[in-house]
């Protein structure tokens, strides 16, 4: 369980295929003395595995493993030597929910079609999978990799969302560009609702 507020900025240091599988060596700030084999952590909102963990530089280098349905269903059949990564550790309990629950299972994948710079914000339109759509309201919460968003605008399948300095400059998002794919999930709450709506509909 993650929240969404990215805590460091990961860069891959390697990909390499393993079989069905692709495994990632990833820098981070994190002490790795804090990393135990086994823990997860979010890539772009992606839950993923430690599998190894050793210093490196003044922070940490862990490995994490993709397998094929990750591989075609997120964005990280793309990340390549070099790609930067929001990165998040798994929520402990106590922990400050300072975004919204976020469970690092990508529901689609979104499409960034406008980036607008304005004085104190950038404002990043994108399209929604027409099955996410639904999920997807005004002022309500959403997950963009892995960042916890508040959405602004909706029209139809196409929502918008607005970063502040701060997030453009502590997390992966300055990067971002029109085009560029981005790993999407929707609310737990908004999905739970729409379940509960089509429940009752059927008696």
């Amino acid at each position: 369980m993650f929240t969404g507020i990215v805590s460091d900025i990961g860069k891959i240091l390697e990909r390499r295929e393993e079989g069905e599988l692709v495994r990632f060596r990833v820098a981070s700030r994190y002490d790795p003395a804090g990393i135990a084999l086994g823990a997860s952590i979010a890539h772009d909102g992606v839950c993923l595995t430690v599998t190894a963990v050793e210093s490196h530089g003044d922070g940490a280098a862990f490995s994490v493993d993709a397998g094929p349905e990750t591989l075609k269903l997120t964005t990280a059949g793309t990340w390549r030597e070099g790609t930067r990564l929001n990165l998040e550790r798994a929520l402990k309990m106590g922990d400050e929910l300072g975004g919204h629950l976020v469970l690092g299972h990508v529901d689609g994948l979104g499409e960034i079609v406008a980036r607008d710079e304005g004085p104190d914000t950038v404002r990043f339109e994108l399209d929604a999978p027409p099955a996410l759509a639904k999920f997807i309201a005004a002022k309500g919460s959403v997950a963009l990799d892995g960042t916890s968003l508040t959405v602004n605008t909706v029209e139809g399948l196409r929502f918008s969302v607005h970063l502040i300095p701060h997030t453009l400059k502590e997390t992966a998002w300055g990067d971002r560009r029109v085009g560029d794919r981005v790993n999407l999930e929707v609310d737990m709450m908004a999905r739970y609702a729409a379940r509960l709506a089509e429940a009752g509909a059927l008696g």
